[in-house]
């Protein structure tokens, strides 16, 4: 009896190069590299990441399901151009768990999460101080992140990691010219109130943040540029 042909060992391979890609596509996008509108064409993804087009598509796929990508029929895959109505939905969902993910918080607070909040706030005032607008961004962002993970409430986490990349977009298309995406003094304000287990207040400076962030938004719709994905991505 003839042997059956073995199974090809790509499934754990397959399966990282759409985590990569995904998370290229992404981290782009949180440090503004990638625009609102910008076409991220299956080919060129393809040969910077060295994958498929199946691939691809999977990590396209999945990124449209967390609306940071569109797909459109016969036309291919585009970054999100979030509207104004998206924008203010995105902050009302932000408003309605960060001042719980925030309580949940100050329950896990540890000498160990203190500290690497307080590390992250260092990083974020250095990137401040260089004028490292790329990192400004992506750190911002992952403060809040830190703050969710540190609350250990693993649904507010992955809804929190959807927000916050919709919010890049957002802030990418709608900030005033010359205004911070995320103020660290008021990330800082909220670590204080987080290390003094104080969740009236932290829970209070959390929704004044999220509301300031929209307050500086102008919601009106802009153009994008265009933009050779191998420059981006291949950064």
């Amino acid at each position: 009896m003839a042997a059956k042909p073995r199974q090809k060992p790509d499934a754990p391979d397959a399966s990282d190069r759409v985590s990569r890609i995904r998370e290229g596509v992404t981290a782009a996008i949180l440090e503004h590299r990638l625009l609102p509108g910008t076409k991220l064409g299956e080919d060129e993804i393809g040969d910077i990441y060295g994958a498929s087009r199946t691939l691809v598509r999977t990590a396209l796929q999945q990124l449209a399901h967390e609306g940071i990508v569109s797909i459109e029929k016969n036309r291919g895959a585009f970054v999100a151009r979030p509207t104004p109505a998206d924008a203010r939905e995105v902050f009302e969902a932000r408003r309605l768990i960060e001042p719980s993910i925030v309580d949940h918080a100050i329950d896990a607070v540890s000498p160990a999460w203190l500290d690497r909040l307080g590390r992250h706030l260092d990083e974020e005032r250095e990137a401040e101080l260089r004028g490292d607008a790329r990192a400004q961004v992506r750190l911002s962002g992952e403060f809040h992140r830190l703050v969710a993970e540190m609350s250990g409430h693993s649904i507010y986490l992955g809804f929190l990691k959807e927000l916050i990349a919709r919010s890049s977009l957002i802030i990418l298309l709608y900030r005033r010219h010359d205004t911070p995406a995320c103020g660290t003094d008021h990330h800082a304000g909220i670590v204080a109130a987080i290390g003094k287990r104080d969740k009236a207040r932290a829970s209070a400076l959390m929704l004044s943040h999220l509301n300031e962030i929209e307050a500086e938004l102008f919601l009106k719709e802009l153009g994008a540029d265009e933009l050779r994905l191998a420059d981006v991505l291949g950064a």
